[in-house]
């Protein structure tokens, strides 16, 4: 659930990128690789309607040229992009020129595949003549599956090898009941059934280095969104007029002197937006975020863990960290194979909502909250973005996305002060119910505001308006 990528959209983004790599793998497993002398790509529904406000023509791009969301230096976007336009060559994988035209070789198609919003198509023709496709959807957080899912079986077989077995909020409950443990220690033990310690730990840390660095690099960056709303980045001076003159030189020297600022209930409020608005104006500019569960969504999360470390436990440590993500990556798991957490197939309140639940959660446990406790809060906080839609204007992430970010964070936070206040042994609305509230209200929300840019904002509000 928690992953490192490129933004500005896990769905529209990272994951037609994904594809690009799984592409290229398959062709070399048929043998085919070197025998591609043509390249065209099809993206279909979602992927088109927005696809250019999402970047999905660049990311397939540098997908398919050989780069990696999580490695790549992101600084060179521009001029790999910029390359392929002007010679008409892309260098496939770094081992092929293959002519390509920008213009013509990648097709917008406003159609819709079966099986998901989100589709793709990539064709090659070869040196013989012959031609060969692959199809691939983009079904949210990065995640990339073929319609066919042939591996599904070993995926399963891969999931019932864990100790702890989770499809729903009842039964991590009652696992928890009866081993008498946290979710969190419960979620570690799964997670040791594919990895060590020392891999966990390590993957936990990138992640949480990648969320940190984002949210510094968002509060000290000026100027305005590429993309052509001309919406101005907020978070850098909102953060200058918190921050004061206190001084630092790195991003861990930097939560140190934000521990030494005011924090009155309104500097609170202030210092949560700043967090989440800085990651996600990072997002919107094609850099470096953690899906949670998504890219549009990866503001939220991050943001309420700053909260706990700066505000409300300033000797918060990695394993506090540690039990955030666990815990927060589980609830989000939960939503994903309950209902969704891809915008395309289930509006807003399939990223923000669930991110928010996901943060409600961690954050819970991290306060001393019962495993019905956070459960409760995961439930409080989704409930409150049920028919959440997906708009955005020009279909670009940054309006509203990324004021969305904020509103989430607080409410994850308010979320979790309900749940432990309340005896959630006797909570009226269970945490699947919600799920499955969600699952049936994405189902029936219509098109126009499932990532399509074709209702709400996105046409109450053109370019020409900003």
């Amino acid at each position: 659930m928690l992953k490192v990528g490129v933004g500005p959209s896990s769905s529209h983004t990272l994951g037609p990128w994904r594809a690009a790599q799984r592409w290229i793998l398959e062709l070399k497993a048929k043998q085919l690789f070197n025998q591609v002398e043509k390249i065209h790509i099809d993206l279909y529904g979602s992927l088109s309607l927005t696809g250019k406000g999402h970047a999905t023509d660049v990311a397939t791009l540098l997908g398919l040229c050989g780069h990696d969301p999580v490695t790549m230096d992101i600084s060179i976007i521009d001029e790999e992009i910029l390359a392929i336009k002007e010679h008409k060559i892309i260098h496939f994988n770094k081992e092929l020129d293959i002519p390509f035209n920008f213009e013509t070789d990648i097709k917008f198609n406003r159609k819709f595949l079966d099986f998901h919003p989100n589709g793709m198509i990539f064709r090659a023709t070869l040196k013989n003549g012959k031609k060969c496709s692959s199809s691939f959807f983009s079904i949210g957080g990065g995640f990339v599956v073929k319609k066919t899912r042939k591996n599904a079986k070993k995926k399963q077989d891969k999931f019932d090898e864990f100790p702890f077995p989770v499809e729903s909020a009842n039964q991590l409950l009652a696992y928890c009941k009866a081993e008498d443990m946290s979710i969190s220690q419960l979620v570690l033990q799964n997670e040791r059934s594919l990895r060590n310690d020392e891999q966990i730990d390590a993957g936990l840390q990138q992640i949480w280095n990648t969320m940190l660095e984002s949210m510094y690099i968002g509060c000290h960056t000026e100027g305005i969104l590429p993309g052509g709303l001309s919406v101005k980045r907020r978070a850098f001076e909102m953060h200058q007029r918190l921050i004061g003159e206190e001084q630092y030189d790195s991003p861990k020297s930097w939560i140190t002197a934000i521990r030494n600022t005011e924090v009155k209930f309104r500097q609170i409020l202030k210092w949560v937006s700043c967090f989440a608005l800085s990651v996600n104006e990072v997002n919107a500019s094609l850099g470096r975020v953690v899906t949670a569960p998504t890219n549009g969504s990866a503001g939220t999360v991050p943001a309420v863990m700053m909260y706990y470390m700066v505000i409300e436990n300033h000797k918060a440590t990695f394993e506090d960290m540690k039990r955030f993500m666990l815990v927060a990556g589980e609830i989000g798991s939960l939503f994903k194979k309950g209902a969704t957490i891809s915008a395309a197939m289930g509006g807003c309140q399939a990223e923000i909502g669930v991110s928010s639940a996901m943060a409600a959660g961690g954050l819970t446990e991290l306060l001393g909250g019962t495993p019905e406790q956070v459960l409760m809060a995961s439930e409080i906080a989704m409930e409150h973005h049920l028919g959440l839609t997906c708009d955005p204007i020009a279909g670009l992430v940054q309006v509203p996305c990324i004021e969305r970010n904020a509103m989430g964070a607080i409410k994850a936070i308010n979320a979790a002060e309900i749940a432990l206040e309340s005896d959630a042994t006797k909570a009226k609305v269970p945490l699947d119910k919600v799920i499955a509230t969600m699952w049936d209200t994405a189902k029936d929300m219509n098109s126009k505001y499932k990532e399509t840019s074709e209702g709400g904002l996105a046409v109450k509000v053109n370019l020409s308006d900003c």
